[in-house]
């Protein structure tokens, strides 16, 4: 959080809301930059909405509510608009009309629109200047999406041939790997310690019915691991 005063359009410090003995957003600190588009990514349940709606106004926190926002959230309504809070705009729109509407948010941001918007979808999240992942009220991540993959320090092979299913049951929960997620006729394999992970696959990289090829992870390997992380540590605290 090193912008300039002036290059801030939203600041939150501490935001916490609570409905009933349930936390839904826990102490969450976060600055979104003047004409940038910053993504807001998180499983349902999350506190996405309900920190939108805080931003909004149509909901007072329970503690921080120190945010500020240079430009009025009035403006919104007029015909050019300096600041979006969009909360998931394109869900169930088809491909080619999502592409569209980030084409047109991508052009206005361009001209000095700034715009935070909550999505489910990778290649959404991708097109952010930057992102934000929050999970149980909690804000794990954020920053570029290159940052974000490079925060995580996963190790990923992608493993291709038959048997995936079999493989993907004989990895889960052993030492070193941290996540297993099947993509189409593939399968991804990650985990933090890079050591760990090549000694827990050694024995299945010498089964001839499976190839393994390292690489990049993508962003979903991050948020996959992100996610059955925050649920661990949500059930210990529980």
């Amino acid at each position: 959080m090193s912008a300039a005063p002036d290059d801030i359009a939203i600041e939150v410090e501490g935001l916490t809301k609570s409905f009933g003995s349930r936390v839904v957003v826990q102490d969450l600190s976060m600055q979104v930059k003047r004409g940038s588009i910053y993504g807001f990514l998180g499983p349902n349940g999350s506190g996405k909405t309900t920190t939108i709606r805080m931003l909004c106004g149509l909901l007072t926190p329970d503690k921080g509510g120190g945010w500020k926002q240079r430009l009025a959230l009035g403006a919104c309504t007029l015909p050019n608009p300096k600041l979006l809070l969009l909360d998931e705009p394109t869900a169930g729109v088809d491909p080619k009309a999502r592409r569209e509407f980030w084409n047109e948010i991508h052009a206005l941001a361009a001209d000095g629109l700034t715009v935070l918007v909550s999505t489910h979808y990778m290649d959404e999240a991708e097109r952010c200047h930057e992102i934000a992942y929050i999970a149980y009220g909690h804000l794990l991540v954020h920053g570029t999406v290159a940052e974000v993959i490079a925060h995580s320090h996963l190790t990923t092979y992608v493993v291709s041939g038959e048997g995936l299913g079999e493989l993907a049951h004989d990895l889960e929960g052993r030492a070193g790997v941290d996540m297993v997620a099947p993509f189409g006729t593939s399968l991804h394999v990650s985990g933090r310690d890079e050591a760990a992970l090549e000694a827990a696959i050694a024995p299945a990289r010498a089964d001839a019915r499976f190839t393994w090829e390292r690489s990049k992870p993508s962003l979903e390997d991050v948020f996959i691991d992100l996610m059955g992380r925050a649920k661990d540590n949500f059930q210990d605290a529980a």
